[in-house]
C-alpha cells in the first residue's frame, strides 16, 4: 500500500486506538451512550463535523465550476484569440469573441445549475438510509433505531448494518454475527473479509485486516452487526484518499467521440488559420488585416457551442427522464442508455410481480404439512439479516391465515446468516423446557446436502440417493409450473448450547418444502415486445433454477433458443463464452461473478450492455455493465453501483428512459453533423475566395458577427423533437460516419457560396465595391448556415414530413430576420455593411431553395448508403 497522507494516517491512528479498547470504553471515549446520541447532541456534532459526504460529493464552488468550463480546449482557444485581438487593438473583435465564450459558458452554467437543483430533489427519493440509534427519536423502533439519511450521521452515532448495506462511515464494531465485508474498493481484494466485535491485542500489517474496524467505501455481503461511528465524511480513510482509491468512471464511446471531434476541429483550425493568413497576406499585401481575418476565421471554425449543447441536452434529458420515473445519477450514462442494444436483467420483479406468495407447504412426499410452514415461519421471523421476498411471503401468509407458529414461546439464541455460497440460512431457537434446535431453510440441493434423515409425520427415516431422486421429481414438477421451491430442515441439540457455526449445519432432518409463486406482470409481455422492436435484446441472468426461469419466460413470450447454467459458464474460456453469450437468451443459477463475466463477454463482442438488478449479488454486474440500472427499493450497494435508478421496477418505464436517451443523442449529433459539414464547407469557400479576390471576402468583424448569430440560432437545438424512426434503434457514436457526412454535405454550401461570389462580382459589380460583396456573402452565409439545421435534423422532407420544435423554428426566424435587417440598420456602418439592391433578394431566395433541395437529395442518398 502507498504511504498514506498525514491526515489519513492520523484518522487511522484514532481508529486503531479504539480497536484495542473494549467496546464500552470506546463508546465512553467518544461520549457515545449505548442507547444512542440525543437529537440535540447529534445536531451539535453535525454542525461541528459537517455532513457525512466525501469531497467528490460536495458542491463545487462557482468560481471553480466557471474555471472548469473556461479551460475547455474550445473556450480556451477562443479566449487566446480574444486576447490576441485586444493586443492587436482590434477591440470590437475581442468583445465579440468574448461574448461568444460568455454565451457558451453562461448557458451551460445556468442549465447545469437548474438540472443540478432538480437532480438534488430527485436524489432524495433514492438516497441511502442508515439504521441509526437515537435517544427519544420520533418513529424509533422498540430497539431505538431509526432510518436516517447517510449524510446526517455524526461521530458517536451507533448504526446497524446488514447484508446489502454500505458501510456508512469509519466505525468500530460493537456487535457482529457472521459479518463479512467486501473491501475491494479500498484494497483491491475480491474476497470478503470476516469481521468481529472483540477488542484486539496484536498488531496488524494493514488497517483493513483489523477485524473490529469497518471503513466507508466497503459493503456488507453477509451477516449483520452494530458499530460506533468514529469518523465521517472527509475525515474517513476513504474521504481522505478518495481521489486515489475511487475507481474513475470509464470514458464512454460517446465521450471519446466528442473528444475526437473537438480535436479534429482544432487540427483543422491549426492548418486553416496559417493558410488563410499566408494566402491573404501574399495576395493582398496587408499582413495586419490578413492576421485579423485569419483570427476571425479561426473563431468561425470553432464549434464553441458544443460543450453547452452537450451539457444542456444531457441536463434536459435527465429532467425529462425524471418525469418518466427514471432518475439519472451520472449524466454521461444517458447516452449509453440510448445506445444500449442488450439488456441483461434478473427475473424476479422485472418479469414477475415481485410479490411472492406461499402456495404450498409439503412434506418430502408432496403431502401438505403444517409443521413445514411453522418451521419456515420461525426461521423467517427470527432471522435478523436482509429479509428476502420469500421471508416476507411466509410472514404475510401466516398473518393472513390469522395464526402464528407461537413465536412468543420461543427465544432466539443464534443464527448463521444467508450467503450466496451456502445458499441457506439457519437460526438456533429454544422453547421453554426444551433443548435448543436449529431450523435451516434454503436452496433444495444445499439443504439436502446437510441432511442425513427425513421426517414423515412422526416417523424419521434415513435419507439415501433414491430419496434425492424423489425430491428432484417433486421439485422439478413444481418448478415447471413456475413455483420457486425451498427446503426446510431441523436439528435438535442435546446440550444447552447458545451459539452455532457452519459446522453445526450437518446431520439435519429434512422436513419438506415450501413452494412460492411470483406471477408474471401483466405488462411484461408487451414491454418485452416493445424493447425488442426498439432493437434491444433481452437476456435473463438469474440465480434461480432453469425450470422456473423457463416457465416464466414462456409466460411472458420470451423465446429461449439456448439456456445456460452457471456451471457451464465456469467451464468456458473467455472466447467460448463470447460466442455462447451472443446466442443464449437465459443464464440460470449464475453467481454474481458469473453475471459480470457474461456482461464482459457481450461487451467484447461490441454490444452496449445494460444490467438491471436490485440485489446484493448484483453489484459486480451493475459495475461491469455500460449502464447499470437499479430501483429505488434496491439494497444500498445496488443503488450505489447503478448509473440509472428506476422509481418503478418495470420494463415499460425502462423503455421510456431508453427513448429519451436516444433523443438526447440525436440532438447532440445534429449539432455535430451541422458544425462539421458547415465548417468544412466554409473552409473550401474561404480558401477559394482568398485566392480569387483582391480584397478580404468578409471583414473580420463581419465573420465574428456571422458566427455569433449562428451560435445563437443553435442554442435551441436541445429543445428539438426527434423522428420516431430515429428512436426505433440503438444509436452509437460513429466518427467515421460523421466524417463522411462532413465530406459529402459540406461542399453543398460551398457551391452556393461560389454562386453568391459570382453574383456579387458580375451582377452587382462587386469587383469595385468590396463592402457590397462582403454584405452579400454575409447575408447568404448566415441564411444558409441557419436554415441547414432543418435539412440535417431529419431523414424526412423538412417542414412537410418532419417539423422542428417551436423554439428552434423561432430562433431560426429571428436570426434570419436579423441577418436580413442588419445592412439596413443603424449598426450597418460599424459592421461595414452596405444596402443590398432589390434584385439581390429573389436571387438569394432562389439559391436558398436550390441549396435546400440539393442538400436534401444528397442527404437522402447518404442516409440510404450509410445510415443516419
Amino acid at each position: 500500500m502507498d504511504a498514506l497522507p498525514r491526515q489519513a494516517s492520523s484518522a487511522l491512528g484514532d481508529l486503531i486506538d479504539l480497536a484495542h479498547e473494549e467496546a464500552d470504553a470506546a463508546c465512553r471515549r467518544l461520549s457515545a451512550p449505548r442507547e444512542g446520541l440525543s437529537q440535540s447532541a447529534a445536531a451539535e456534532r453535525l454542525k461541528r463535523y459537517g455532513p457525512n459526504q466525501i469531497a467528490r460529493q460536495q458542491k463545487e464552488p462557482i468560481i471553480l465550476e466557471l474555471w472548469r468550463r473556461l479551460k475547455n480546449p474550445l473556450n480556451a482557444m477562443l479566449l487566446v484569440l480574444a486576447i490576441a485581438s485586444w493586443v492587436l487593438s482590434d477591440i470590437r473583435s475581442a468583445i465579440l469573441i468574448a461574448t461568444m465564450v460568455a454565451l457558451s459558458v453562461g448557458l451551460g452554467f445556468v442549465q447545469e445549475h437548474r438540472s443540478s437543483a432538480a437532480a438534488a430533489k430527485l436524489a432524495q427519493m433514492v438516497s441511502v438510509k442508515v439504521s441509526t440509534r437515537r435517544q427519544s427519536a420520533q418513529w424509533a423502533g422498540k430497539d431505538g433505531f431509526i432510518e436516517l439519511p447517510l449524510d446526517e450521521l455524526v461521530p458517536g452515532d451507533i448504526v446497524r448494518v446488514t447484508a446489502g448495506d454500505l458501510i456508512p462511515a469509519d466505525l468500530r464494531l460493537l456487535e457482529a454475527k457472521d459479518l463479512y465485508i467486501n473491501q475491494s474498493a479500498l484494497t483491491g481484494e475480491a474476497m470478503p473479509a470476516e469481521k468481529q466485535c472483540g477488542n484486539i491485542a496484536k498488531v496488524y500489517d494493514a488497517p483493513f485486516d483489523i477485524p473490529n474496524l469497518c471503513f466507508m467505501g466497503s459493503n456488507v455481503t453477509s451477516g449483520f452487526g452494530t458499530g460506533l461511528i468514529v469518523h465521517t465524511g472527509r475525515s474517513t480513510y476513504f474521504g481522505q484518499i478518495a481521489d486515489r482509491v475511487a475507481a474513475a468512471d470509464g470514458i464512454t464511446s460517446f465521450d471519446k467521440g466528442i473528444n475526437s471531434f473537438v480535436w479534429l476541429m482544432i487540427r483543422l483550425i491549426l492548418v486553416m488559420t496559417p493558410l488563410v493568413f499566408l494566402i491573404n497576406g501574399f495576395t493582398k499585401h496587408n499582413w495586419l488585416e490578413a492576421l485579423f481575418f485569419a483570427v476571425a476565421v479561426a473563431v468561425g471554425l470553432t464549434p464553441e457551442m458544443l460543450p453547452m449543447i452537450v451539457t444542456v441536452n444531457l441536463a434536459q434529458g435527465a429532467i425529462a427522464m425524471s418525469k418518466r420515473r427514471v432518475i439519472v445519477k451520472r449524466l454521461d450514462a444517458i447516452q449509453n442508455f440510448g445506445a444500449m442494444d442488450v439488456l441483461c436483467t434478473d427475473k424476479t420483479g422485472t418479469l414477475t410481480q415481485d410479490r411472492v406468495i406461499v402456495k404450498l407447504h409439503v412434506d418430502v412426499e408432496g403431502r401438505e404439512d403444517e409443521r413445514v410452514l411453522d418451521y419456515a415461519y420461525l426461521n423467517s421471523y427470527f432471522q435478523s439479516g436482509l429479509r428476502n421476498l420469500m421471508d416476507e411471503a411466509v410472514l404475510e401468509h401466516m398473518k393472513q391465515e390469522g395464526r402464528r407458529a407461537d413465536s412468543e414461546g420461543y427465544k432466539k439464541l443464534d443464527e448463521i446468516p444467508f450467503d450466496y455460497t451456502r445458499r441457506r440460512l439457519s437460526v438456533l431457537v429454544q422453547s421453554a423446557g426444551e433443548n435448543p434446535f436449529l431450523i435451516c431453510k434454503g436452496a433444495i440441493e444445499e439443504v439436502f446436502s446437510v441432511c442425513s434423515h427425513y421426517q414423515l409425520g412422526e416417523r424419521i427415516e434415513e435419507l439415501n440417493a433414491s430419496h434425492l431422486s424423489n425430491v428432484r421429481k417433486i421439485t422439478d414438477r413444481l418448478n415447471r409450473d413456475g413455483f420457486r421451491v425451498i427446503a426446510v430442515a431441523c436439528r435438535s441439540f442435546s446440550d444447552n448450547r447458545t451459539c452455532i457455526d457452519f459446522s453445526d449445519e450437518t446431520g439435519m432432518t429434512l422436513q419438506g418444502y415450501v413452494a412460492f409463486l411470483d406471477p408474471p406482470k401483466e405488462t411484461t409481455k408487451a414491454a418485452i415486445a416493445s424493447l425488442q422492436t426498439s432493437g434491444i435484446e433481452i437476456k435473463i441472468l438469474t440465480g434461480d433454477n432453469d425450470l422456473v426461469t423457463r416457465k416464466v419466460c414462456y409466460d411472458v413470450g420470451l423465446k429461449i433458443d439456448r439456456l445456460v447454467l452457471g456451471a457451464e459458464v465456469d467451464s468456458l474460456t473467455d472466447k467460448e463464452l463470447e460466442n455462447l453469450a451472443e446466442n443464449a437468451q437465459v443464464f440460470a443459477k449464475v453467481s454474481p461473478a458469473q453475471k459480470a463475466r457474461v456482461i464482459a463477454a457481450l461487451q467484447r463482442r461490441g454490444h452496449v450492455t445494460g444490467f438491471l438488478g436490485d440485489g446484493i449479488n448484483d453489484g459486480p454486474a451493475l459495475k461491469a455493465a455500460d449502464v447499470g440500472i437499479s430501483v429505488d427499493t434496491a439494497v444500498d450497494i445496488a443503488k450505489e453501483s447503478a448509473d440509472i435508478i428506476l422509481l418503478e421496477k418495470s420494463l415499460g418505464v425502462l423503455q421510456e428512459g431508453v427513448l429519451e436517451g436516444r433523443r438526447v443523442f440525436g440532438n447532440i449529433t445534429k449539432y455535430i453533423k451541422m458544425g462539421a459539414s458547415s465548417n468544412f464547407g466554409n473552409m473550401l469557400s474561404v480558401i477559394g475566395a482568398s485566392v480569387l479576390l483582391p480584397f478580404l471576402p468578409m471583414a473580420p468583424l463581419q465573420v465574428l458577427a456571422n458566427n455569433l448569430l449562428y451560435d445563437f440560432s443553435q442554442t435551441t437545438i436541445p429543445t428539438d423533437t426527434v423522428d420516431p424512426e430515429y428512436l426505433a434503434q440503438p444509436r452509437k457514436w460513429e466518427i467515421g460516419n460523421i466524417t463522411r457526412f462532413m465530406i459529402f454535405i459540406g461542399p453543398m454550401s460551398s457551391i452556393f457560396d461560389y454562386a453568391t461570389y459570382f453574383t456579387m462580382l458580375y451582377v452587382f459589380n462587386g469587383w469595385n465595391n468590396a463592402a457590397l460583396f462582403q454584405t452579400g456573402w454575409f447575408v447568404e452565409s448566415v441564411l444558409t448556415q441557419t436554415l441547414i439545421i432543418h435539412i440535417i435534423r431529419t431523414a424526412k422532407i423538412p417542414f412537410i414530413q418532419s417539423r422542428a420544435s417551436t423554439p428552434l423554428i423561432l430562433s431560426t426566424i429571428l436570426v434570419c430576420a436579423i441577418a436580413v435587417a442588419l445592412p439596413f440598420s443603424p449598426f450597418a456602418g460599424a459592421l461595414g455593411f452596405r444596402s443590398l439592391p432589390l434584385l439581390y433578394w429573389p436571387i438569394i431566395i432562389g439559391f436558398l431553395l436550390s441549396y435546400a433541395a440539393l442538400t436534401h437529395l444528397v442527404k437522402t442518398w447518404f442516409m440510404r448508403r450509410w445510415g443516419v
